[in-house]
């Protein structure tokens, strides 16, 4: 499941204060990686910034604007703490939103800690680019991204102006 036959790329944007001052090692960001490049979707980049709204959302901007890759995931700064800013951060360079990506993200995580049901996180779209908000836990970024990785491929079609293929005009009607 989740496999990339499409040749789409991914970068990771990890939003963590004390990871970016160095105080500890992000983890997140590996293991999203590592979970993607399993599945055949290449990794570009991976950085770590501080939760601060505007380097969010710059970062986000410049790879959606500039083309770094197809699927844009943050990690982490999407909880109720003062400095968690992502989903706000996210939202003002987006297109268009797409909640149905973190509720679904939402209502999984719920099965397993009800703690699920406390994250903002958002999804949406700059020009061709799908961006999404996950956790800022290395297991909770994962199971997160686990849960809607199938659905990324034909979203990122959809994107480019591709219409839906002829078998799934039934499903449609």
């Amino acid at each position: 499941m989740g496999v990339n036959a499409e040749g789409l790329s991914a970068a990771i944007l990890v939003t963590s204060d004390r990871a970016s001052r160095g105080q500890y090692e992000d983890r997140t960001g590996p293991a999203l990686a590592a979970f993607l490049v399993e599945r055949a979707w290449p990794v570009v980049e991976v950085s770590v910034i501080p939760d601060d709204w505007g380097a969010i959302s710059r970062t986000l901007q410049t790879w959606c604007d500039t083309g770094v890759a197809q699927l844009l995931l943050t990690a982490g700064g999407t909880g109720l703490g003062p400095r968690d800013v992502t989903p706000e951060a996210t939202r003002m360079i987006l297109d268009k939103e797409l909640p149905g990506l973190p509720e679904m993200m939402r209502a999984r995580g719920s099965t397993k800690s009800p703690h699920a049901a406390l994250s903002r996180a958002t999804a949406g779209s700059r020009g061709q680019r799908l961006i999404i908000n996950l956790p800022g836990s290395p297991r909770g970024a994962v199971e997160s991204l686990e849960c809607v990785l199938d659905l990324i491929p034909h979203a990122l079609e959809m994107l480019r102006g591709n219409g839906h293929k002829e078998s799934e005009q039934d499903d449609l009607a």
